[in-house]
């Protein structure tokens, strides 16, 4: 039997912003309330998951989100471990944070 030899795909993690509906929160805010996570996916196959809910859905995107913030996330990333994207994830929320958006993140 031929041995089959596997190729190593570099894995990179990308950081991604779902707005969320004004309905997940009390709070009253001028910006669109938003949802940062991080993922070694594409945000787009990211947001579907929250959105079909299960396991691997978070209970905010998958209840309230509306749509990918492309704009928000552009220029942040890709990044060649978890453990940055996980670090640039908290400066993204933070940074949000400071321009006026209720963030949720993790």
């Amino acid at each position: 039997m031929p041995t089959r030899h596997r190729r190593s795909v570099a894995r990179s993690y990308s950081i991604y912003i779902i707005e969320l509906s004004r309905a997940c929160t009390k709070q009253p805010c001028a910006l669109a309330p938003v949802y940062v996570g991080q993922t070694a996916h594409t945000p787009e196959r990211r947001f579907a998951q929250h959105k079909a809910g299960g396991t691997l859905a978070a209970g905010k995107p998958h209840k309230y989100g509306i749509k990918l913030r492309h704009d928000l996330m552009k220029g942040i990333g890709p990044f060649s471990t978890r453990k940055e994207a996980e670090a640039a994830e908290k400066s993204v929320a933070a940074a949000l944070e400071q321009r006026g958006h209720l963030v949720f993140w993790g």
